[in-house]
């Protein structure tokens, strides 16, 4: 028989406020805060157990036929300072990916509007650099993408490396939705994996983009090399934040030639079905999203995945360096799995943080995606 595990995280008095705006959608729970070592157990549970445990837990917070749709787009290639040594975009590695400028406007635009016509709700967009110190051009032409995109209704994010207060401050005011600045592993384990960045420097761009009202996006990379108490360390790390993370991406490692990680093995799918239904159970409202190497995964992975609580996925041409599932593909597999898109804003901790700006857009202009089989 299976064993059952009981804890009780410490909760915190004040709830998160929710959004007049979605007042039919589950209210969000008291922040549960697990200590370590509660985290491990959880982890450690027979993996059948802990995917039901952590499928009851999203159908309790969470309507687990919705999946977020996001479209990611490299606006920025290579040339990164960073000694990242998962990454291609590194000037450290000699890779086949090659350095390229900033790209101009229009063809964010374009992609954009492509993403939003497939059924895209949130727009990523990711620049291979350590920090914004002396890109003043680089970054006023970034702020006016963020408006563009934010004005055609949907959710917007970026990955730009390293923020000051003061430039999370310009995003939020050009309508940023969401930042995306990953742990990716335990406090432990992290200085294996990258030496020009520590981990309180990330610790602290994430700190000024929750100060300035952004969402946050963080979560990390498997297979880096790392043991499972270096997966139970990342959750602790995150879970512990102030506010839990409007989202959590889960990232299989995808081993690019050049990097110091080329020859590395690929992740099992039990060690990413046990991170993602721990980090369900430890942030129940936290948007979890399977990002890098879903690709690789089959349907039936994917599905268990989904049944464990991942409830978003990057789709599209490419992600940043890597694959990307295609857009029809997609839709056809969510349509067999009976799942559709998730509407843009609809989560409670985002749409408190757009406020006065959500309010100003009519329920029917928000965007919503519902996947078929035609494209």
């Amino acid at each position: 028989m299976f064993r059952t595990v009981t804890l009780r995280p410490t909760q915190l008095s004040r709830a998160l406020a929710t959004h007049a705006a979605n007042a039919n959608a589950t209210p969000t729970p008291s922040l549960a805060r697990y200590k370590k070592e509660e985290i491990q157990k959880i982890y450690d549970t027979p993996l059948m157990e802990l995917v039901f445990r952590a499928a009851s837990v999203h159908r309790l917070q969470n309507d687990p036929s919705k999946i977020q749709l996001c479209t990611l787009m490299n606006i920025k290639t290579g040339g990164c300072s960073e000694d990242c040594s998962y990454c291609s975009q590194s000037s450290r590695y000699s890779t086949p990916t090659k350095a390229s400028r900033l790209v101009e406007l229009e063809p964010v635009l374009e992609a954009a509007r492509k993403a939003k016509a497939n059924g895209s709700t949130r727009f990523c967009m990711g620049a291979a650099w350590r920090d914004l110190a002396g890109r003043k051009r680089g970054f006023e032409r970034i702020l006016e993408m963020v408006r563009q995109v934010r004005g055609m209704d949907m959710e917007v994010c970026t990955t730009l490396g390293m923020l000051s207060p003061e430039q999370a401050r310009q995003l939020k005011e050009a309508g940023l939705t969401a930042y995306n600045h990953n742990l990716d592993t335990s406090r432990e384990f992290y200085p294996k994996v990258i030496t020009t960045r520590s981990y309180d420097d990330r610790l602290e761009t994430i700190g000024a983009v929750r100060d300035a009202g952004i969402s946050v996006c963080s979560g990390g990379i498997l297979g880096l090399g790392e043991s499972d108490d270096d997966r139970v360390g990342l959750i602790y790390e995150v879970s512990n934040m102030p506010e839990h993370p409007e989202s959590f991406p889960v990232n299989a490692l995808v081993p690019i030639e050049g990097t110091p990680l080329e020859g590395n093995d690929r992740v099992a799918h039990h060690t990413l079905l046990r991170t993602i239904a721990t980090a369900r159970i430890t942030m129940p409202s936290t948007i979890i999203r399977l990002a890098a190497g879903r690709n690789t995964l089959s349907e039936a992975e994917q599905a268990m995945c989904f049944m464990a609580g991942a409830n978003a996925v990057f789709t599209g041409e490419q992600m940043l360096t890597t694959p990307c599932s295609p857009w029809d593909e997609d839709k056809a597999m969510m349509s067999r799995w009976g799942l559709t898109g998730m509407a843009s804003f609809a989560q409670n901790s985002v749409a408190t943080k757009e406020g006065s700006r959500l309010e100003a857009v009519p329920d029917s202009q928000k965007s919503e995606s519902a996947p078929s089989e035609a494209s």
